[in-house]
């Protein structure tokens, strides 16, 4: 049988959820940002306008980023259900998880449930951001698989 989880587990994986979420939003911005740049011609061109576009695409929240990235991006509409699904399970994550799930930290049983409902919030929001890098050229999955060397050419030494 396997252990119940710890409370240091939950944290864990509760940061785990959150990392992906931020990932997700700085993905979307990206784009954001590189379909605006392109629109207004800024591409070796007007930093100061390009640092304001920036700028305020990182004060946007992650919804009113979804919600820009389906009225800029044609491509975007291909996963739009499931960036309104990673939307609502960041928004549970952030705003209400623990005091929806309240006192299961104190038993193991209850961290179970807990774990569970964060991997669920993992699960989507994750996959959320490897269909917004795919729709981009680049499959996660297929970098993961691939083996990783390290040569002396990548190493520099200061």
């Amino acid at each position: 049988m396997d252990s119940l989880p710890t409370l240091d587990d939950v944290y864990r994986k509760f940061g785990e959820a959150s990392e992906a979420a931020q990932l997700l939003e700085t993905e979307l911005g990206t784009l954001l940002f590189g379909e605006q740049a392109i629109a207004e011609d800024l591409l070796g061109g007007d930093g100061k306008r390009a640092t304001e576009i920036m700028m305020a695409i990182n004060r946007q929240t992650l919804g009113t980023l979804i919600k820009n990235a389906k009225g800029n991006s044609q491509s975007i509409e291909q996963i739009a259900t499931l960036l309104d699904l990673a939307l609502r399970e960041r928004n549970r994550l952030s705003h209400s998880f623990y005091r929806q799930h309240n006192f299961r930290r104190n038993s193991g049983e209850g961290r179970a449930l807990m774990m569970q409902d964060l991997e669920t919030i993992h699960d989507v929001i994750l996959e959320a951001y490897k269909q917004l890098m795919l729709l981009h050229g680049t499959d996660l999955d297929a970098l993961a698989q691939q083996p990783f060397t390290l040569s002396m050419a990548h190493v520099r030494i200061i």
